[in-house]
């Protein structure tokens, strides 16, 4: 058996614990035990005074080291033995070096696996502690209504260091020790605690707590002014918000200014909507909707149906995806956000200081807005790797590929991520002959192999070439036929194409809004803070350009945070809440993710119990002919609780809403079984999934009961 340190210490502390109520040694701390002793004490002390107080010294390591009660009484006895200055000196540094041994003691048998456990739902409290722990904990010392031993375990769970916990709590109860220490000295007229610590006291002392947070306040404030010191602050603004981008970040923090009767302008550069409803989620959405018509009806036969067919005009097929854009277009009109309040501008923003933005207009003219607050929402752009050739033999990207109208006859795409596998799929079933190439081992690299292996087995069936594991080295034409040069395993090889596809990914749109002149920091994102704060207070960040996920849903998700903040901070602000984030790609089989999956754990190691119910097993499935995939839920070993899902299978992100709301609101898996879903439905799924999840924890013990019972009734 592989030795573990923590047991042993573990084992040790409740074993000492254990001893010291067992042996009831709590009588020797008590108050009146102290003040029948206290001449024995003294007398001891006056003829060994080393040996006193290094016993003194260790019996109090000893007794905060091990959480035990009777802190306070010895800080008592430190004054009565020792007087004010020595017993201050020596109960000050006992008290901070127990805790301190409390505080590694938590953190080496429990911090890791608290941190695994709730590493998703402990972030925000993580990065308050890394930013701001000293003055949290300072707080926490200060103010004597929070038991000391409590404080020492919680703050060995975080991530706060060990010197920084030592010194800020020798500080913060230096002042604390000192009243009780004197209080010792006059030990003979005390009878309870409660003549030590007057209301008063406790007033005093939890205000003087609440004064690190005023002065954290007092300095953030200063900082702030230190980074606008360069630029003058209008004395009156023309505009509570601007808003920079009008995708769904900046779509819905420009809603929600209006909705609470600020005043707000929201600037864009080209047609509110931004990528999701030009050249992103709806687009190709009604791309993949018309081919998976054409599939559909190519599987007739299935159903009982012959001589149904169908042929793709491509030309029809990108029209109808244009008039859906043009059906909800209306969504996300000036007309619209203009009735709902907000002042829209088409034009060029560029911030140009903390509180102006200067707004290029069509025909030239700029216009200057001060403002109290500013929300960049510029979204993202598709990279274009940097490979030798790429500009000569030509491409597209997700966004300029709905100029086509003519089907290309060889698709290559460059990418296997979400944006790649849809369209790829998508334009192999409208009949081109698709080239999906990888660099990785497998296409959906952030998904389960498992989940990754059932897609691909599709992909195949729909005739597309997939080449995984191949590095792209250079593009050529060569008599008038483009080539992609690829490597795979040592190999040098040519596809033949018509036309490319670039889909590796998007980056944020940060140039030309002036970031970099104001000193605002930026790395592959805008960097912002939990309240979505650039380095500039004032100004926030929301959607693909801050990161860290590129979805529309995420982007609407915190442009509420972004624009809230932005409107109320200092009286009101939320820090944005990442914990439940679903996702979904959509091809078919579709994929739909929330929380972990196994791929993600793993590398976390957070410890897992994985429960998987197949589709194939469920009635509606059947009866639709979509009887592919399964529901994979990860739950805490040996609970209901609810750690990830990932569901793949016909309308996978649909049936993913029941799991998002669960996690959200702490509801497990019983709660789930429980729940009444309609017959026959897809839904059932999840009802299925929580069953399989019961049924590998049914209590053995007491059916085995139960089965005697009933063989007793039987007579």
């Amino acid at each position: 058996m592989k030795f573990d340190k923590r047991w042993w210490i573990l084992g040790v502390l409740v074993l000492a614990v254990a001893a010291y109520f067992g042996l009831g040694l709590g009588r020797y701390l008590g108050l009146e035990f102290i003040k029948g002793q206290q001449g024995a004490l003294e007398t001891w002390r006056a003829a060994n005074p080393l040996l006193a107080a290094l016993t003194f010294f260790v019996v109090y390591v000893a007794v905060t080291g091990l959480s035990l009660p009777g802190a306070t009484i010895l800080t008592l006895a430190a004054g009565a033995i020792f007087g004010l200055a020595w017993g201050t000196l020596i109960a000050s540094f006992a008290a901070s070096i127990g805790a301190t041994l409390a505080f590694l003691t938590s953190r080496l048998v429990l911090r890791d696996w608290v941190q695994s456990r709730f590493g998703d739902r402990l972030t925000s409290i993580n990065e308050g502690v890394r930013k701001d722990g000293g003055f949290y904990l300072f707080t926490l010392r200060v103010v004597p209504a929070f038991p000391f031993f409590l404080i020492n375990l919680a703050m060995g769970l975080t991530q706060l260091g060990t010197v920084t916990f030592y010194w800020v709590s020798q500080l913060g109860m230096l002042l604390g020790t000192l009243v009780y220490v004197n209080a010792g000295t006059q030990l003979a007229r005390i009878d309870t605690l409660a003549d030590v610590a007057s209301p008063g006291l406790l007033i005093s002392l939890a205000l003087l707590g609440v004064a690190p947070l005023i002065a954290k306040k007092i300095v953030d404030g200063f900082r702030a002014r230190q980074l606008t010191r360069r630029w003058k602050k209008p004395a009156r603004f023309e505009r509570n918000l601007v808003v920079i981008g009008a995708g769904s970040a900046g779509l819905v923090s420009a809603y929600i200014a209006a909705a609470v009767k600020a005043k707000v302008t929201l600037v864009e550069r080209d047609r509110p909507g931004g990528d999701c409803l030009y050249t992103g989620c709806v687009p190709s959405k009604a791309l993949i909707r018309s081919a998976r018509l054409l599939s559909d009806i190519a599987r007739a036969h299935e159903f009982g149906l012959s001589g149904a067919r169908a042929e793709a005009d491509f030309a029809a097929v990108m029209a109808r995806v244009q008039r859906v854009v043009h059906e909800i277009e209306p969504h996300d009109s000036v007309e619209r956000y203009t009735r709902l309040g907000v002042e829209v501008r088409k034009g060029e923003a560029r911030i140009v200081s903390p509180w102006q933005v200067d707004i290029t207009l069509p025909d030239g003219s700029v216009q200057h807005l001060t403002t109290r607050a500013i929300v960049i929402a510029t979204g993202a752009a598709p990279v274009v790797p940097d490979i030798a050739g790429i500009e000569g033999t030509g491409y597209v990207t997700s966004e300029t590929i709905w100029a086509w109208r003519t089907l290309p006859p060889r698709l290559l795409v460059l990418g296997g991520g979400p944006i790649g596998a849809e369209l790829a799929q998508a334009f192999a079933r409208l009949g081109s002959k698709v080239t999906l190439f990888e660099m990785g081992p497998r296409i959906l690299p952030r998904e389960d192999d498992d989940v990754a292996a059932l897609v691909t087995q599709q992909f195949v069936a729909d005739g597309i070439d997939l080449r995984v594991e191949h590095r792209a080295l250079r593009f050529e034409t060569v008599d008038g036929e483009k080539q992609l040069v690829a490597q795979h395993r040592g190999a040098e090889l040519r596809i033949a194409f018509d036309a490319l596809l670039v889909a590796v990914g998007r980056a944020a749109r940060l140039q030309g809004v002036g970031l970099e002149e104001l000193g605002i920091e930026c790395a592959k994102t805008v960097t912002t803070n939990a309240f979505l704060q650039t380095t500039l207070p004032n100004i926030y960040a929301a959607g693909d350009v801050a990161g860290p996920y590129q979805f529309t849903h995420t982007a609407s998700h915190q442009a509420w945070y972004a624009a809230v903040n932005a409107l109320f901070d200092p009286f009101r602000k939320f820090r944005v809440d990442y914990r439940v984030i679903p996702s979904a790609t959509f091809v078919d089989p579709e994929v739909a993710r929330v929380g972990l999956n196994e791929q993600e754990a793993r590398e976390k190691k957070v410890p897992v119990e994985v429960t998987t119910y197949p589709l194939a097993d469920l009635d509606r499935a059947i009866a639709d002919g979509a009887a592919r995939g399964f529901v994979k839920v990860l739950t805490v070993p040996a609970k209901d609780t609810i750690l990830g899902v990932t569901i793949v299978g016909e309308h996978a992100a649909d049936l993913l809403a029941e799991y998002v709301l669960a996690m959200k609101h702490g509801i497990g898996l019983n709660k789930i079984l429980g729940t009444i879903h309609t017959y026959p439905t897809l839904a059932e799924a999840n009802k299925a999934a929580a069953g399989a999840w019961k049924l590998a924890h049914q209590p053995k013990r007491l059916l085995a009961f139960s089965e005697r019972f009933h063989a007793w009734r039987r007579g």
